[in-house]
């Protein structure tokens, strides 16, 4: 019976990981290339005038300095539709996710061992572990979701620690060696495509389930209706105040996908621009240097997902609760 169930909500798990790693990836083409060699031609065509205007030698202008971009760079555009390198990493992750529960879920044995004890472990661990903090009845309906993101978080974090990773692309020899302007792979969740559009499936669950559990009414009182008892003119001033509170807490539940999105993308990309500089301040060391980063870039990518997958799980609680044991909101 215990693997059927969790042969049920590994299914769901990974549906929802195959319809998130697709489509979260939309953006326009960054040619990092172009913008540093115009910005080379506009620094040595000024040199050259003012050596020709001085007398003096032109000096050549120094190389810029490089980094991760902030946006996905477009690696391809089949049929007129845009592929960035985060996208790539996306759906590896997917394919992968999907291929190792095929593979654990094949032959279900009565007592577990390999590819489906790990995967049993897991599914486990993570329904305990967030049956106790929404409950068993929350739970049950929406653990398809928050382990699909923390497990698609997790692995994504980690594959784009893999190292070489960002040295696979297109690129151009320079005197200092060949240099990768188009990487075939870069972290998907240092893509804000992807961690954004994760944030706003959230919200569109979160909205579906507080519906389900409370209802339109139930979700208006717990924003906008007074608490405790009250009578005269402090009744007046409660629901005032309280009708006040609920406005402010609709615009903090509107930023909440923004937050939940830049948590991530900032705290992925920092990881990334840090890994690729310590392999840059000395050369001859640019092995070495990362390697201790690496280990807390493992941790941060763990922590960032359970961070993620923590946050929806209580902005859900505070929204499903019943009336009379919590409200809708966070007022104060």
């Amino acid at each position: 019976m215990k693997s059927t169930i969790a042969n049920t909500e590994l299914a769901l798990l990974l549906l929802a990981a195959s319809f998130m790693g697709p489509g979260d990836n939309l953006t326009l083409a960054w040619n990092g290339t172009s913008q540093a060699d115009s910005a080379t031609s506009t620094n040595e065509a000024a040199g050259h005038g003012n050596a020709d205007a001085n007398s003096l030698p032109a000096t050549t202008a120094e190389p810029a300095e490089r980094g991760l971009p902030q946006k996905a760079v477009e690696i391809a555009r089949p049929f007129g539709f845009p592929i960035t390198n985060s996208m790539v990493v996306s759906w590896i992750v997917a394919v992968g996710l999907i291929t190792f529960a095929r593979v654990a879920t094949r032959d279900m044995k009565r007592v577990p061992d390999g590819a489906q004890n790990l995967l049993e472990w897991l599914v486990a661990g993570l329904y305990d572990f967030l049956e106790r903090i929404i409950g068993p009845h929350l739970v049950k309906r929406t653990f398809w979701f928050f382990a699909t993101v923390f497990i698609f978080i997790l692995s994504a974090n980690w594959m784009g620690l893999i190292p070489g990773a960002d040295t696979i692309g297109w690129g151009h020899q320079t005197p200092n060696g060949f240099v990768v302007d188009q990487p075939l792979f870069r972290g998907a969740n240092a893509d804000l495509n992807l961690t954004l559009a994760m944030a706003l499936l959230f919200f569109a669950c979160w909205i579906i389930w507080a519906l389900q559990e409370v209802g339109a009414g139930g979700f208006l009182r717990g924003l906008f209706a007074p608490k405790g008892d009250s009578t005269g003119f402090l009744k007046v001033v409660m629901i005032v105040v309280f009708f006040a509170a609920g406005c402010l807490e609709i615009v903090s539940i509107l930023f909440r996908p923004v937050s939940l999105s830049f948590r991530l993308y900032g705290n992925i990309f920092a990881g990334e621009n840090m890994l690729e500089t310590m392999s840059r301040v000395v050369p001859s060391l640019g092995w070495l240097l990362p390697i201790p980063f690496y280990f807390m870039e493992l941790l941060v990518g763990l922590v960032q997902a359970l961070v993620f997958m923590l946050l929806c799980a209580v902005f859900t609680l505070l929204v499903c609760q019943p009336e009379g044991k919590g409200s809708a909101s966070t007022h104060g």
